[in-house]
């Protein structure tokens, strides 16, 4: 039914929390106020007879929701949609009726918003994982889920009171690890604060009271220094004709907090810093309100920042300067136009209301709509929701740093990114094969931390690829995304082929071949299994999970010939060959880092795959004790890549002994990963070093360039 043929609600009748809501949708037409009025209506009967933890009814809170999206100017469907968020979940009413009374449009809003509570998780970290994905894919097709949504939170936390203690630890705890960032990189500022003060006030009351406090007695101290400073810059505004509103800024207890525990400051050192905000008229302006605070008081340099010709990831615009005051204390200035206080104090929210969806969106709106677009894109090639959630995260960095691409364009990334951030932020493709870049023209490694300014391009290679140490250097969400689904596409492939070759060599060893197996023998063997394919099976046996000598024993007695027990190392097949490129289903042992030329052998380590061990390492003789887990293998003549071995080096202690050996190992063409002393006095020192080599003869290259320095008295491989 169609909500004109409701008629107005009385305005009598309406509760006071109601009325106030009304009186702040002053912005809309009266026929779209009344349409907001009808879904309270509807609200209010489905969740009648529901109160919340204060005793309040359940209708309460989805108003206040409401009001506070009514504060930001939001549009009459958000409004709507918030009215009635939380019906679908905790409700009678359908998606269905609410699509036919408030169109598919408010249904699609509600539905983003709701939790997944009624499906079946393995826990409660995994449904909340599971939510907040699906949350922020309804995001991806409209902002207004995140808007409702942080509300929603917002509001929770006004009211959290009414909870149990570790309800609201863990819901402050949430809030500040998540939603509080989330409304900052939607440059949502406003909220963003009343959250984070809210979380803390929640997890950690004793010390917001004391800081609170603290902050309380340090501004009663300071007003009249704040006065004198606020009414110099007006009047030298006001004196060179320009027209500015200056406010003085007033640091939250979160924000005192956090730098005090990041930046390893005192609370005095903190509030010694005079804070104020200059707004304008024009971009232009901006700059020239610059020049004369620059005038009034002198610039610190190196403190001065653009944000207005290179807006942050958030779609926030300032000129920031810190100037030295009158009082011995550094003044914090913000210079800013009306329109970018807006957007930094409501972010994606600002203007909303008078948006229309042919018109431009701010560039809060543009730039969140372009990092939702990449969380989706995220999503897609991210199969557990936890992992989804970890990437995430990583992406709600609070700083930034400014990068230039060849082309001039500018890239924004979060602090600490690396020169492989920066190749999959151009392009997944230019990422999965970086090889180096260029830095301000200079040559350097990929896992090179990037800082703002720099101009960087990436050096590729057809044949470079993803390698598991990659993800030890990438910061971001969408390169680590990228680098593991390269890795398990890379394992499936190694998997299956090494399965396969196992598999073969068992059956082998029992007088049969996978060729002889009936196709009807080996579907039920794989359905009784509950694998959809034979890949699937021979993957699962390449990472250890399931033992090739009895999938092929099982197979051969289904068939109805006699099985025979035998392990893997008195087969007498043939051993398995390897060429270390298998790297998606190796690893190599670090207890004894076997190197081609060494006598091998593999051991199935459950969801690890294979890990190669030296022959004559000391933890073969119990890993032979499992012998349906070891595997035959040996190394191929053609052998790729470069391997770890540690050597052992006794030194006469003297200057330069260090350097001397570095550099006989560099000259042998190999690469040092890590040096340590083991022992050292005076006279001598043993150290030991880590370092890549291509097999057994390279190495004993390396020791024999090494004992020519005469700087050594012995050169071991370790452990021997």
């Amino acid at each position: 039914m169609p909500a004109a043929t409701h008629p107005p609600l009385d305005p009598s009748v309406l509760p006071p929390y109601v009325l106030a809501l009304r009186e702040r949708l002053g912005y809309l037409p009266e026929s779209q106020i009344e349409r907001v009025l009808r879904a309270y209506e509807v609200g209010a009967h489905a969740h009648e007879g529901q109160a919340r933890k204060s005793g309040e009814p359940y209708i309460t809170h989805p108003v206040a929701v409401a009001g506070i999206l009514a504060e930001l100017g939001m549009d009459a469907e958000t409004i709507i949609a918030a009215i009635l968020h939380d019906t679908l979940e905790d409700t009678e009413l359908s998606r269905s009726a609410l699509a036919s009374e408030f169109g598919e449009t408010v249904a699609e809003l509600v539905d983003g918003v709701t939790k997944l509570d009624k499906m079946k998780f393995g826990s409660r970290q995994e449904a909340d994982a599971e939510s907040f994905r699906k949350m922020l894919l309804a995001m991806a097709r409209d902002l207004r889920v995140i808007l409702i949504k942080l509300s929603d939170r917002l509001h929770n936390m006004r009211t959290l009171g009414a909870k149990d203690a570790p309800s609201r630890r863990r819901i402050a705890r949430e809030t500040l690890e998540i939603y509080a960032p989330i409304a900052q990189r939607l440059g949502m500022n406003k909220i963003k604060a009343e959250l984070q003060d809210l979380g803390f006030r929640a997890l950690y009351p004793d010390r917001y009271r004391v800081i609170s406090e603290r902050i309380r007695a340090a501004l009663g101290n300071r007003r009249e220094a704040m006065g004198k400073i606020e009414e110099a810059l007006s009047a030298r505004l006001a004196a060179d004709q320009l027209p500015a509103r200056v406010v003085g800024r007033i640091k939250s207890p979160w924000s005192i907090y956090s730098k005090m525990h990041s930046e390893h400051k005192s609370f005095a050192q903190l509030m010694d810093v005079y804070g104020f905000r200059v707004v304008v008229d024009s971009a232009m302006s901006c700059y020239m309100a610059l020049g004369v605070v620059h005038a009034l008081y002198k610039p610190v340099d190196r403190r001065f920042k653009d944000f207005i010709a290179i807006p942050k990831a958030n779609g926030y615009q300032s000129l920031h300067t810190v100037l030295l005051g009158p009082f011995g204390a550094p003044i914090e200035v913000q210079v800013r136009t009306a329109e970018m206080d807006s957007v930094a104090e409501s972010g994606v929210a600002a203007h909303w209301a008078y948006k229309t969806d042919s018109g431009p969106a701010n560039s809060a709106q543009a730039r969140a709509r372009e990092w939702l677009s990449s969380l989706a894109d995220s999503s897609v090639h991210t199969a557990s929701s936890a992992e989804f959630i970890e990437n995430v995260k990583i992406d709600l960095f609070p700083d930034e740093v400014y990068l230039f691409t060849p082309r001039g364009d500018i890239l924004a990334l979060p602090r600490n990114a690396t020169a492989l951030d920066f190749a999959y932020a151009v392009h997944t493709d230019v990422g999965d094969h970086a090889v180096a870049a260029r830095v301000d023209k200079k040559l350097l490694p990929l896992r090179t931390r990037l800082e703002s300014g720099q101009l960087v391009e990436i050096i590729t290679a057809p044949s470079a690829v993803p390698n598991p140490a990659w993800l030890e250097v990438v910061v971001t969400g969408k390169a680590r995304t990228a680098i593991r689904q390269y890795l398990k596409h890379l394992q499936h492939e190694d998997a299956v082929d090494f399965g396969h070759r196992m598999l073969d060599r068992a059956l082998d060893a029992l007088g049969s071949s996978l060729e002889v197996i009936p196709p009807t023998v080996l579907d039920r063997f794989l359905h009784e299994s509950k694998f959809k394919r034979l890949e699937e099976l021979l993957s699962d046996i390449a990472l250890g999970n399931r033992m090739p000598d009895q999938v092929a024993s099982q197979l051969v007695a289904t068939r109805g010939r006699r099985s025979h027990e035998a392990s893997a190392l008195v087969h007498p097949a043939e051993k398995i060959r390897i060429t270390g490129a298998e790297r998606g289903v190796l690893s190599f042992a670090n207890c004894c880092h076997p190197l081609p030329g060494d006598e091998i052998i593999g051991y199935l380590s459950s969801g690890k795959g294979i890990v190669v061990h030296r022959a004559e390492c000391p933890n073969v003789v119990e890993l032979r004790k499992s012998p349906e887990r070891c595997v035959g293998i040996e190394w191929d003549r053609d052998v790729q890549g470069d391997y770890r071995a540690e050597l052992r080096i006794e030194v006469i202690n003297r200057p330069g002994v260090l350097a001397t050996i570095a550099a006989a190992i560099a000259a042998a063409d190999s690469n040092i990963e890590n040096v340590e002393y083991v022992e050292r006095d005076l006279a001598a020192a043993t150290l030991l070093f880590t370092i890549e080599v291509r097999n057994r003869k390279h190495l004993a290259d390396v020791m024999r360039r090494v004992r020519r320095t005469g700087v050594v008295s012995g050169v071991y491989r370790y452990p021997l």
